[in-house]
């Protein structure tokens, strides 16, 4: 064992006994070994949690009153992954949202036969208790009329959020082949199932950091502040070289119009390795208990030595940040931040 990962592992100890007092350490596990957190706080004041497990084979669901409690929360199985056909592989980054009175799942799955095949699927479900009530399938997320170019090729990371009274989602979609770039897209939502707008591409990796062994733009999250909507994003490939990238555009703009939208020179959130938190990134976006303080939840793993392919080691955590904005009101994703 080298030193280098002889340390990391220390350190791996001391961060798994924050995670275990039960209080809320920032920057710290909490929730072990789930990529692409997604959380949630409902009007019923409860933290909802999922994000990819390790096995990519169903969603997850869990809630508590605090974001500390997660980790010890009673998970809910909700759906499973096919045995064969669509929807039987690959289920990644789900995201719960309530909709119209109704709950809602988004998430990205591909076939056993076909597993790059990734494409954006919709769960609805029949009750108002997530956890308990019976989910049923809505299919793919379907494109807007006349749209032949959204959801044909390798799509995931599907996010909702609302701005001036209009409901959009925004994805990741890799068009042109094995080598072509990963996007991030963004279109109007006629409905929960079914987009209104053709796709507009929002980003593309520009820069080098976006493209480090693959050229990526995934995971896109939406926050606000002060009149503005800020969109983080996630660049590179998933292990130490993953990191955050920002978008921001004024809330009242045409945000179908690439003109609205400014992109950060420089990645905003990235591997720190004195702090032993290697790859952050795949954000969703809550506020703590006071209802106000942001928060940002991100996955990150302890080490940054690998072996095999990342997507495929475990230890990718839950982990939350809080957020502060500078003096023109831009989030800063700082990891001393308390």
């Amino acid at each position: 064992m080298s030193a280098k990962r002889h340390r990391s592992k220390k350190y791996y100890r001391f961060r798994m006994e924050n995670f275990m007092s039960k209080e809320l350490h920032y920057n710290n596990p909490i929730v072990l070994q789930r990529a692409d957190p997604y959380v949630y706080r409902h009007t019923d004041g409860y933290y909802y949690f999922t994000g990819s497990v390790p096995a990519y084979d169903c969603i997850e669901l869990r809630r508590a009153k605090t974001i500390a409690e997660l980790a010890d929360a009673e998970t809910f199985v909700v759906w499973r992954k096919h045995e064969s056909g669509e929807m039987s592989q690959h289920i990644w980054a789900p995201e719960l949202h309530y909709l119209d009175g109704k709950w809602y799942l988004y998430f990205a799955a591909s076939k056993v036969d076909d597993i790059w095949r990734l494409r954006p699927y919709v769960l609805e479900c029949l009750g108002q208790d997530p956890l308990h009530d019976e989910w049923v399938e809505r299919g793919m997320m379907q494109p807007a009329e006349g749209d032949n170019k959204t959801f044909i090729d390798f799509s995931l990371d599907a996010t909702v959020f609302e701005a001036n009274g209009k409901r959009y989602m925004c994805w990741a979609e890799k068009t042109g082949g094995q080598f072509a770039a990963s996007n991030l897209y963004l279109a109007e939502m006629e409905s929960p199932v079914k987009l209104k707008t053709a796709q507009f591409m929002l980003t593309t990796p520009d820069y080098d950091w976006e493209r480090v062994d693959f050229w990526v733009n995934e995971g896109p999250a939406v926050i606000k502040n002060n009149g503005k909507i800020y969109l983080t994003f996630s660049a590179s490939a998933t292990g130490a070289c993953y990191c955050m990238g920002l978008m921001e555009a004024d809330e009242d703009a045409d945000l179908l119009d690439r003109n609205s939208w400014k992109k950060s020179r420089y990645p905003v959130c990235c591997t720190n390795e004195e702090k032993k938190i290697f790859g952050p990134g795949h954000n969703s976006f809550t506020v703590a208990a006071d209802g106000e303080t942001p928060l940002c939840i991100y996955h990150a793993r302890p080490y940054e030595e690998i072996t095999g392919d990342p997507l495929y080691d475990p230890n990718r955590h839950a982990m939350v940040m809080k957020v502060k904005f500078d003096e023109e009101g831009r989030p800063v994703f700082d990891f001393d931040n308390v």
